[in-house]
């Protein structure tokens, strides 16, 4: 009889098998390095503008417009934990806090050199100022809540993955990322802009920016189901977080992988 795990029979000869190497995965390197440029993007130049936009039976709604890609951050991390487990998801979330931490250090540095006394710097500092010179405060907010929205989000995936034994991937990528981006919301905006806006408009505008997400990714479903597949059959692996430690602060990379057919 063959053996099951998570949910599916391995083919007979075949075993699961424990993490190798990671070069032995021909596409996660590129999957991190997407995960942490939208990361960048999102956090260093959408929270410059708000945006609007007039919905039907709701009117005009005001939103950051990092918020339109942010959520494809969560896309990439659904991604990766599904495909090679929570412990790899793990660390490209924490390549991605470091990518963050020192982008906010470089805009600090070089926010506050003095400018050199020319006509173009003149123009150049404000702008400057006005688009990256976010308050410490508002990183910092930023920074937590992505730190820990995102391991909830892989962390419930993971766990979810085992319970459903691997099948019905929607109900675990809507379901993590309801979880992750509420924990995300529910740290960023009062954290930010507690006592800097009113308690209306902070509920208002913490509500529809975590509904906003979360539609986001409901409408990527089927990217993300097409990207889920082909990976795994790229990879030939598929991973399950059978015995892992799910503590976010390790680099440690295991788990187990169930082999799939791979396609060149």
């Amino acid at each position: 009889m063959p053996k099951i795990l998570g949910g599916h029979p391995v083919p007979r000869g075949a075993r699961s098998v424990n993490w190798g190497p990671l070069r032995a995965c021909r596409y996660y390197d590129f999957l991190v390095v997407g995960m942490v440029a939208v990361l960048l993007c999102a956090n260093l130049i959408g929270p410059a503008k708000v945006g609007t936009l007039s919905l039907p039976l709701i009117g005009l709604v005001s939103f950051g417009a990092g918020n339109l890609f942010f959520p494809i951050s969560y896309i990439f991390g659904d991604v990766l934990t599904e495909v090679y487990g929570y412990a790899r998801a793990r660390r490209a979330i924490w390549a991605g806090f470091a990518a963050l931490l020192f982008a906010t250090f470089v805009s600090w540095v070089i926010l506050r050199m003095p400018p050199a006394a020319t006509e173009y710097n003149a123009i150049l500092q404000p702008a400057l100022e006005t688009v990256f010179g976010t308050t410490g405060r508002v990183v910092l907010a930023s920074i937590v809540a992505y730190w820990v929205g995102d391991f909830v989000n892989s962390f419930v995936l993971a766990k979810m993955k085992l319970w459903t034994r691997g099948r019905w991937l929607w109900t675990r990528t809507l379901g993590s990322t309801f979880l992750g981006q509420g924990v995300d919301s529910l740290i960023f905006y009062p954290l930010a802009f507690h006592g800097m806006w009113t308690h209306d408009t902070l509920l208002a505008v913490m509500v529809f920016n975590f509904l906003f997400k979360v539609g986001v990714e409901a409408v990527f479903t089927p990217v993300t189901y097409l990207v889920v597949g082909r990976l795994k059959r790229a990879e030939g692996i598929d991973a399950y977080d059978r015995g892992t430690h799910f503590t976010p602060f390790s680099l440690r990379d295991e788990g187990e992988a169930q082999p799939t057919a791979r396609t060149r």
